[in-house]
C-alpha cells in the first residue's frame, strides 16, 4: 500500500488505514482522517514537507511524518 506522503499532487485517494498508537492515531483522527474518507492531493512544498490535501471539504497540511502513518488507495475514475 502507499502512504499519502508518496501521493501524486491532483489525484484522489481513499484512506485504507491510520498507522500510529495513542496521541499520535488520536490526533491524526481529529484532524478528520478516517478509514474510507475520500482525500485530495492540493500541492506539496518543495521539499515535500507539509503535504496539503483537501478532505470533508477543508484544506489540510499535515507533516510528512503524519502523512506516514496514513495508508491509501487511489480512487480510479
Amino acid at each position: 500500500m502507499t502512504t499519502l506522503r508518496e501521493a501524486v499532487v491532483g489525484k484522489s485517494y481513499v484512506i485504507k488505514k491510520i498507522h500510529g498508537v495513542g496521541p499520535l492515531k488520536r490526533r491524526i483522527m481529529d484532524m478528520g482522517l478516517s478509514k474510507n474518507a475520500e482525500i485530495y492531493v492540493r500541492k506539496v512544498a518543495p521539499l515535500g514537507d507539509p503535504v496539503q490535501i483537501r478532505v470533508r471539504g477543508y484544506e489540510l497540511s499535515l507533516r510528512k511524518e503524519d502523512a506516514e502513518c496514513v495508508e491509501i488507495e487511489e480512487i480510479n475514475v
